[in-house]
């Protein structure tokens, strides 16, 4: 099997990773000093090339890992379509940063570059489709569960992005009420979708790990797909309050999406406890899955309060919202992918990362407790702001209010400068050695 396709899609991820953390901390810069980098690229853009670079992070790598995993087993039907695939995505990102950096925006909320590069981006989900299902298609119907998952991520990838264009056309645009339901429908859905993705990937390396498929073929594993397909479909609606729903509507999708992440983490901790000590220590994927657990509970237990409607109402808008996206984003997809190329480099070369063993253990804690800071830094904050914006009256200015909140902002920036640190320590080998397998 090629594996050099394979190993640009996991290296070009990195690079976005290191890149939207890079451009989060200079973002995190302007917050505090607004005329920092202003004239030459304002908070509006960084924001954008920040999201932007950390959702490139999540697709690359996830595509890459699914190629790979693939292809062990089965050879991968059309390679010259990877290959068309990695050139399209690559060139895409260039003019995507290109659009961000030079304001040539007309988009929405996450995808704000120029509207037209959906259609490459678009492209290359159908040649990604194409390729998956000619290769899997003679296993999927007894196949485990992760096929299945990989499967339904890419199929409504396909069709939420879509969705998420729907704006360009007046019916949609035209109807508030329309433009806002399908905006978040189709963010929900592309959210949902990648996390099939992602969460199939980490079910496999689970397997993998263990020896045993059957922990990707039992009853719990397929219920969790069927959960996490339901999520995809209708968990989207409890981000639409403002628009006039029936209760019954969000009440059923919150009770979706929370239990989704009740089965992951059972998953996870089933899988654990079924390991023996020599499985344990000779994965270095293996703290890095179990880690994760803590970050679905932490997630797990704020997304249940800013769920209940009066809490909503008060930190709607502030930065709990945003820790619960990133806790999201670095705690738990994050904490998978890295599991999972850690995995792919030991089976390529179980010595490669030996001479940076101690190096990584303590990368993996700064990671975590400078993570920990992080999120709760922007809990904090977004109290302040919640306690500003409802219950401080009379109310003072907003500058006087972000001059106080400025020494949490420190804190928060210093946790995302030594976050930013540990990833570097954890992706440069990991880089390495992908460039080194490559050139084989």
């Amino acid at each position: 099997m090629n594996k050099k396709t394979h190993f640009s899609f996991l290296i070009l991820g990195i690079i976005s990773l290191k890149l939207g953390l890079f451009f989060g901390l200079l973002a995190g810069a302007q917050y505090m000093v607004p005329e920092f980098l202003k004239e030459i690229i304002p908070f509006s853009q960084m924001r954008e090339l920040h999201v932007t670079m950390v959702i490139s992070w999540i697709i690359l790598t996830a595509t890459g890992c699914i190629y790979y995993f693939i292809s062990i087993d089965n050879k991968l039907a059309f390679p010259k379509l990877e290959k068309a695939h990695i050139i399209i995505f690559g060139l895409t990102g260039i003019l995507i940063l290109i659009s961000i950096l030079t304001n040539n925006m007309g988009g929405r909320e996450y995808m704000t570059y120029n509207p037209l590069l959906f259609f490459p981006i678009i492209i290359g989900w159908l040649l990604f489709a194409i390729n998956y299902y000619q290769t899997i298609i003679k296993k999927i119907v007894f196949g485990p569960v992760y096929l299945w998952m990989w499967m339904t991520g890419i199929l409504f990838m396909i069709i939420t992005y879509s969705e998420a264009h729907l704006w360009i056309f007046s019916f949609f645009k035209g109807d508030v009420i329309k433009d806002i339901t399908v905006q978040w429908k189709s963010y929900g859905g592309i959210v949902g979708s990648w996390n099939m993705l992602i969460y199939g990937t980490a079910i496999y390396v689970m397997s993998k790990i263990k020896g045993d498929d059957r922990i990707a073929k039992g009853k719990i594993a397929f219920f969790f797909y069927f959960l996490g397909l339901t999520n995809l479909m209708f968990g989207w609606a409890h981000h639409t309050y403002i628009i006039p729903h029936k209760p019954w509507i969000r009440i059923l999708a919150y009770g979706i999406s929370m239990t989704e992440w009740i089965i992951l983490g059972s998953m996870i901790l089933n899988w654990r406890k079924s390991l023996n000590q020599k499985q344990k220590i000779n994965s270095p994927a293996y703290k890095w899955l179990l880690s994760t657990d803590v970050w679905i509970f932490l997630n797990l237990v704020l997304a249940l309060l800013i769920s209940i409607p009066t809490i909503n109402l008060f930190t709607h808008g502030t930065h709990i919202t945003v820790a619960h996206s990133m806790g999201t984003t670095i705690g738990i997809n994050s904490t998978i992918l890295i599991a999972a190329i850690f995995y792919i480099v030991s089976k390529e070369n179980k010595f490669s990362l030996n001479k940076y063993k101690k190096r990584l253990n303590i990368a993996f804690w700064l990671f975590h407790i400078s993570l920990l800071v992080f999120w709760g830094s922007l809990l904090y904050s977004g109290y302040l702001k919640g306690i500003w914006d409802q219950m401080d009256m009379p109310k003072t200015s907003f500058s006087e209010f972000i001059t106080d909140l400025k020494p949490v902002i420190h804190v928060l920036v210093s946790g995302g400068l030594f976050l930013f640190i540990s990833i570097e320590f954890i992706t440069n080998p990991l880089i390495k050695a992908l460039i080194n397998k490559s050139k084989k």
